[in-house]
């Protein structure tokens, strides 16, 4: 038996097929262009998620026995806005995660509907990246656009529904939209009566692990395979990340190195923290998780290496770099696009600060590593505060490929890492979710255990720990000290 996972990513799609045992069969990964308009703006087509999902099942299954595909599953980037027109045409570019246009519009729900009032609704504060704030801003500046609304969806539902032909959610995926009542998993009426749309202009909510009905017969004969298929809906990329990374009990906990970068902790309940710095959220398992992002993790990486430095070679900067020392006068702020953990501002910037005639390039490589790995802290410095007890985390996504980055992390956080059998992400949390949905386990948390296996931990290293913790003291100075400059420039 195969179980497909497709993960709709930020600059490609991923698509993995893994057998009843766990095993990844194999990978397929097809890359799309991002469009940036205008400063702030961030934007892709749908169709263009299509065509390359479409193309990479097609060379996925070659030369392999098609009729075992049992079940497909997605992933996708979280928070786009993609809107259908009537005859289920795309009637603009999606608007992103990254995207931050919409500090106006979250100014207004924040302020004048009021931080506490929305939260009430959702669970959750307006931010940049969340769909609503999009809506918002379509309605005031695109009404053309927006009369022609016939359905809302986010990215990995629009493959979906071009695979099923069904119009769906999960639970996951609509916590992040900012119009779902994510404590009692459904669509919040008073966000939609605000946003001025209606229900029937949303798809249906499942549980991320619940099959949505068949795959279309027409794609089912063009791709060979039989028709039977079940379309799983899967879930919003950082809870089906989890999933593949073995965090669906409750106090577990994984960090996530991906385009941004996610301390992500799984929850029995639901509770929302006093002043909303963290995401309250469904998970994919039928549970809660809280987390925190930062919107350049591995982006910040892949910045410095591929735009400042002109190469691709990331393993050579990284191997360099690991000859430069903890330099407690150099730093990084890895706000590129802006902020969401804790600071909420998409008005910060990237920084280097500190740099004098000494510091060369593998000073500045690890100060990037270091900068985002201080940021993951101040949201694991919050989930202290709300007595969550971490003693070890799963890390995930690109950046984990790194060890030394493993070992900063290890180091920053003062918790053991792990690293695990498999670091597919939210691809290989897709599959078992497919396999979930199918019917060869019983629950997600079943799968997990039977899949997913540590394969190496990562201690701190206490007189590094020690050494972060006074950095740590100053890193989180310097944002409280630039704040007001950020908005002078931009």
């Amino acid at each position: 038996m195969y179980f497909i996972g497709i993960d709709i990513g930020t600059t490609s799609v991923k698509i993995i097929a893994t057998d009843e045992t766990g095993n990844v069969i194999k990978t397929i990964s097809k890359e799309y262009p991002i469009y940036f308009p205008e400063p702030l703006w961030s934007e892709q087509n749908p169709e263009d998620w299509w065509k390359q999902s479409k193309q990479g099942l097609l060379e996925l299954l070659e030369g392999l026995d098609k009729k075992k595909v049992k079940a497909i599953s997605f992933s996708g980037q979280m928070h786009g806005l993609v809107t259908l027109d009537e005859s289920d045409d795309v009637i603009r570019p999606a608007l992103l995660w990254n995207d931050q246009r919409t500090d106006k519009e979250c100014e207004y729900l924040n302020k004048e509907i009021g931080q506490k009032t929305i939260s009430s609704w959702t669970g959750n504060l307006a931010l940049t990246g969340f769909t609503a704030p999009k809506v918002l801003w379509l309605r005031k500046h695109e009404p053309e656009n927006f009369s022609k609304i016939k359905k809302i969806m986010l990215p990995k539902d629009y493959i979906a529904y071009k695979m099923s032909g069904v119009f769906a959610t999960d639970v996951s995926d609509a916590s992040g939209t900012l119009y779902m009542d994510v404590k009692n998993r459904k669509w919040s009426k008073d966000m939609l009566e605000l946003l001025h749309i209606a229900e029937n202009q949303l798809p249906k909510i499942y549980e991320s692990f619940e099959p949505i009905g068949n795959i279309k017969s027409d794609l089912a004969d063009e791709l060979g395979i039989n028709k039977d298929v079940k379309i799983v809906i899967g879930g919003g990329d950082q809870a089906v990340a989890a999933v593949g990374g073995g965090v669906v009990e409750s106090g577990s906990c994984s960090i996530s190195l991906g385009t941004s970068g996610v301390v992500f902790t799984s929850n029995e309940n639901f509770f929302v923290d006093k002043n909303n710095s963290l995401h309250s959220f469904c998970h994919a398992n039928g549970k809660y998780h809280l987390m925190g992002v930062t919107l350049a993790a591995a982006s910040s990486l892949k910045w410095w290496v591929e735009e400042i430095n002109k190469t691709k070679d990331f393993d050579g900067l990284l191997e360099e770099s690991e000859d430069a020392k903890i330099d407690d006068s150099l730093f990084y702020l890895p706000y590129l696009m802006g902020e969401r953990t804790p600071h909420n501002d998409p008005n910060c910037r990237g920084l280097f600060i500190g740099m004098n005639m000494t510091h060369e390039r593998k000073n500045m490589t690890r100060a990037v590593l270091e900068g985002v790995a201080f940021s993951l802290r101040d949201t694991f410095e919050i989930m202290k505060k709300m007595s969550i007890e971490i003693n070890s985390i799963s890390i995930n996504g690109g950046g984990s490929k790194s060890r030394l980055w493993c070992q900063i992390m290890a180091d920053v956080l003062d918790v053991k890492v792990n690293k695990l059998n498999t670091n597919e992400g939210p691809a290989y949390g897709a599959s078992i979710l497919a396999a979930v949905g199918y019917g060869l386990f019983d629950s997600v948390e079943e799968a997990c255990k039977k899949f997913i296996k540590v394969t190496e931990g990562i201690e701190p290293d206490q007189d590094n720990v020690n050494k972060y913790n006074d950095k740590y003291k100053k890193f989180v100075k310097i944002y409280p000290a630039t704040k007001e400059l950020f908005k002078e420039i931009i």
